[in-house]
């Protein structure tokens, strides 16, 4: 009876490690978790943005919305490449956006993507640079060769409230 008592304490701690080492990998993802305060360059108004972030087995997802309207579900899964995800945006009406990467790398994140129209592909760069949990300054850029790249816009993200962090198994 002790014996299977701690095999079965043994058990349950080796996949509590496995599954904490797993989550070490979306733990930079939630700090995009919470309500933020997006003030673009050049705007006269600033746009309020709320991740909804939620771990679900293998899938981070962010429900984001954009002055209280749903704009996209952006889904993270990790690569191969440590501090690498693959990403997809599904819009309110379905449709995925196409296969992205986000590189994280300390406080800068930087979101590739890319989307063909008929044969000419536009290759797509935004850049997030965090300053401690409550501050991101960011840079989009698009480029018709993915080396020649121009700025699209700019600005800085300040979070107002924390999210809830959400696990499902």
């Amino acid at each position: 009876m002790l014996a299977t008592a701690l095999s079965v304490i043994a058990l349950a701690f080796s996949v509590a490690q496995t599954s904490a080492s797993s989550d070490a990998a979306y733990a930079p993802l939630w700090n995009y978790n919470g309500t933020w305060q997006v003030t673009k360059s050049g705007a006269t108004k600033p746009d309020v943005l709320l991740n909804q972030c939620v771990l679900v087995g293998k899938y981070f997802a962010c429900q984001q919305s954009v002055n209280g309207g749903v704009s996209a579900l952006l889904v993270f899964v990790p690569s191969s490449t440590p501090g690498q995800f693959h990403t997809q945006s599904v819009l309110p009406d379905g449709r995925g956006a196409g296969l992205g990467t986000l590189k994280v790398e300390g406080d800068k994140w930087t979101f590739l993507s890319n989307w063909n129209q008929g044969g000419r592909t536009t290759y797509y760069k935004t850049t997030n640079v965090f300053t401690g949990k409550t501050r991101i300054h960011f840079e989009q850029q698009e480029s018709n060769d993915n080396k020649d790249w121009k700025t699209t816009g700019s600005g800085d993200e300040v979070r107002t409230s924390a999210g809830r962090m959400t696990f499902v198994r």
